[in-house]
């Protein structure tokens, strides 16, 4: 493709995001951005990896989840996710360096784009002197024409002055201020991941001068096999402890809930931590050319493996019954989904074990971490946590509506099940911060939309003392 019209493609895309993009809340601004940027880029490759395609298509979800969640720390988590994403889709690393390198080539590249954008824009005008002032003449007279008869219509009609003051931001000087910090910014981050989708860069192995290091069999099977051990050991031991429950938490000296949910989440952290390090150290360094070798391999770090699992599982339990007894927080909820994560990073160690192949791990961590982030989006953890706390008040008589009133627009329908002044002490800030900040077409959101309606319908009222 000519770079003259790659030029206009990242212009364009850049432009939209930049007028597009509600930098103060989620919304559909957020996808039309991140869409546009996308499809730019993707004028630029005429091949790609269906990987590439994957991650690109991921980076979409992602963005897309401000359109349909109101939760901002959500959507916070899935904005960083879809910064890696986004860089992976240039250039499909498979190796943890090119991985790394991923993450800041497309800063870097903006620099060394520039030479790159200065002879297109040449290319581009050249034998044309006349060109740049068409150019300059038509979009004035487009703009002014839009602007006087938009003008006219409005003035004439109120349901199309409306329909105009929906779609058309207010332009001032924030707005204007945003456009043009914005736009050299992003065109000048897509130029660079143009760049690099144009002309890959290589990140080559370093040259091995030397026989490269290995361990001798029983140099890394003792100390594996004395951990499988000592896992099991504590396994067996603690299976009180570890699925005793409710049961074992309520009997005379023993921990309290908090202990016990912490305990397990912090075990769960130290025991992967260690799993890893121990696949990452046998990967690289054990011998593999025997028959004997591959099947120690696979016996004592698949063993370890299985054992991380029952710790995983453990966990979950304990964070489980820790939710029962005090109710579900933001906290909470995130802290089962990443145990969840783990344990499915888990099964992938056991997998690359079986086939004595883990090159394919970070890959697949990433892929674990953002289809975890969609799958938390899917669940709705505001009004899941709403949902959960309103069952725990119907059975129990116990719940915090101070801690209810600061979920976002999502837990709205499940907070409405409430009645009389506790509905309204777990509204009142919701329905306070709803109508502080309106929604325009870029910040446009489902969750939000469906809150306003509700809260519309039956206002929240006024809380008169809030527990």
């Amino acid at each position: 493709m000519p770079r003259a019209s790659v030029l206009l493609a990242l212009a364009i895309a850049a432009a939209v995001t930049a007028a597009a993009l509600p930098i103060e809340r989620a919304g559909v601004g957020w996808l039309i951005g991140g869409a546009a940027s996308i499809v730019a880029l993707a004028v630029t490759k005429t091949r790609a990896s269906w990987r590439q395609a994957a991650w690109a298509l991921a980076t979409i979800a992602l963005l897309g989840v401000g359109t349909v969640r109101a939760a901002d720390w959500l959507f916070v988590l899935c904005v960083l996710a879809a910064v890696v994403t986004g860089a992976f889709s240039l250039g499909d690393p498979r190796e943890v360096r090119a991985m790394l390198a991923a993450l800041v080539l497309p800063p870097a590249a903006a620099l060394r784009a520039l030479p790159w954008v200065r002879a297109g824009l040449r290319a581009r005008f050249a034998g044309r002197p006349g060109l740049p002032t068409r150019v300059l003449a038509v979009t004035a007279v487009s703009v002014s024409l839009l602007l006087v008869f938009g003008a006219l219509f409005s003035s004439a009609d109120a349901a199309f002055a409306d329909l105009v003051d929906r779609f058309v931001p207010v332009v001032d000087d924030g707005a204007i201020a945003r456009v043009l910090v914005l736009f050299p910014i992003l065109f000048a981050t897509l130029a660079g991941a143009a760049f690099i989708l144009i002309a890959p860069p290589t990140v080559e192995r370093p040259t091995e001068t030397t026989a490269r290091f290995a361990f001798r069999r029983l140099d890394w099977a003792i100390p594996v096999a004395l951990l499988d051990l000592l896992f099991l050991a504590f396994v067996a031991v603690q299976a009180t402890v570890l699925f005793g429950g409710s049961r074992h938490v309520l009997d005379p000296g023993g921990p309290t809930f908090a202990d016990y949910a912490r305990g397990g989440f912090w075990q769960l952290l130290a025991v992967t931590a260690l799993t890893l390090v121990v696949l990452a150290v046998a990967g690289r360094w054990a011998p593999k050319a025997g028959r004997a070798d591959r099947a120690t391999i696979r016996l004592l770090l698949g063993a370890l493996a299985v054992l991380a699992l029952v710790v995983v599982a453990s966990a979950t339990h304990r964070m489980n019954v820790y939710e029962q007894a005090y109710g579900y927080t933001r906290l909470r909820v995130f802290v089962t989904a990443v145990e969840l994560g783990l344990g499915a990073l888990f099964v992938a160690v056991l997998v690359a074990g079986l086939k004595l192949r883990g090159a394919w791990l970070p890959r697949a961590a990433l892929a674990i971490a953002t289809g975890g982030l969609l799958a938390l989006a899917i669940l709705n953890p505001d009004r899941f946590i709403a949902d959960r706390n309103v069952d725990r008040y119907e059975s129990t008589g116990r719940i915090d509506l101070s801690y209810l009133s600061t979920l976002s627009a999502d837990a709205v329908p499940a907070l409405d099940r409430l009645t009389g002044d506790d509905r309204a002490c777990a509204l009142w800030r919701i329905a306070r911060k709803l109508d502080a900040a309106p929604d325009d077409w870029r910040s446009a959101n489902t969750a939000r939309h469906e809150a306003r309606t509700l809260l519309a319908r039956d206002p929240a009222g006024d809380c008169a003392v809030i527990r």
